[in-house]
């Protein structure tokens, strides 16, 4: 039978997890759609593969991706989303800090007319200072920057339509950014509030250090979203107010110069005025060259650059006439 439902989990040196986790799952899930378990072992140290490869064995719902090395978070959720084969993926951490009894409920959300429905940690299990403080402030970034307002950007438990995060590209720490990317295509978002377990067993892979490659991971999404197809009106904008503020500099110095006669070879003045004249000049022709590269990354990939929810239309029963044939053309 074919999965209507994926639920796919990367785990690293989750070995004294995976046994609840497990239980937790089947629990959840038994009885309210068919599943399947997709775990993506990403290089654990422990025995958290052997336990995975026993569950498979046992259980025909349960699939093991098994990385040679530890690829990250971020390229274990692609690998997951490749191999899936439900029409609703959802996707979870492994240390069980997640609730998988809130998934039934996120499904039965995502059916009410959305594409994607994340979790909020609204009551979150977690130390303030050294994961909850740095959280807030980078969903408060994200939300501002991509114009997708979530609460909680870093809650892995959320549930997707099979056709709106299969198509991703992800790199980097871009699985967090699953919905802002995904708004490209006009899909409806929406968030529900889910439970938060403290950590019973192993050690966090999260903290501050990874709050900078967040915010570096966003400075991509947000261009990729606003000017991945229309980079000279980035480069063009700010190389053209540099070039603006230079000549303005260039021209003064000049007036002085040639009208009352005052030196300026020697004024720092000079030389911040020529260097804003290259520097706007090299960006607003490194704008051409993107505009130039994007649009043949698009065209040879044949990328639209659009994405059509459905079409609504009544179709005529009687072939067009010629002439109107040829009129459509």
């Amino acid at each position: 039978m074919t999965p209507e439902l994926s639920v796919v989990i990367p785990i690293k040196n989750e070995a004294e997890n995976i046994p609840r986790l497990y239980d937790e799952l089947v629990k959840a899930l038994e009885g309210f759609r068919p599943f399947e378990l997709v775990f993506v072992e990403d290089g654990s140290t422990d025995d958290s593969f052997a336990l995975l490869a026993s569950l498979q064995s046992s259980d025909p719902r349960v699939r093991v991706i098994r990385f040679r090395r530890n690829f990250g978070q971020t390229a274990a959720f692609a690998a997951g989303f490749a191999f899936a084969r439900g029409r609703y993926i959802v996707t979870s951490d492994g240390d069980l800090q997640n609730d998988p009894s809130d998934i039934p409920r996120m499904v039965e959300r995502l059916e009410q007319g959305f594409d994607i429905v994340a979790g909020w940690r609204k009551d979150r299990k977690d130390p303030f200072l050294s994961r909850r403080l740095p959280s807030m402030i980078a969903n408060k970034l994200i939300s501002v920057a991509t114009g997708v307002a979530l609460h909680d950007y870093g809650c892995s438990l959320k549930v997707f339509r099979a056709e709106v995060v299969k198509p991703m590209k992800l790199y980097g720490e871009m699985h967090r950014f699953l919905p802002a990317i995904a708004s490209e295509m006009g899909v409806r978002i929406d968030e529900v509030v889910v439970n938060h377990r403290a950590r019973l067993h192993g050690r966090s892979n999260y903290g501050i250090s990874r709050t900078v490659r967040v915010v570096l991971d966003l400075l991509t999404v947000k261009f990729l979203l606003s000017y991945s197809t229309r980079p000279l009106q980035i480069f063009g904008l700010v190389g053209g107010s540099m070039g603006a503020l230079g000549l303005v500099i260039a021209g003064w110095l000049a007036v002085q110069r040639l009208f009352l006669y005052r030196s300026i070879g020697d004024r720092p003045l000079l030389l911040l005025g020529i260097l804003l004249i290259f520097t706007g000049v090299q960006l607003v022709t490194l704008g051409l060259l993107a505009e130039m590269q994007a649009r043949t990354y698009h065209e040879s990939q044949d990328k639209p650059i659009y994405v059509i929810r459905e079409v609504r239309e009544t179709l005529s029963a009687e072939p067009a006439s010629p002439q109107l044939a040829s009129s459509r053309r």
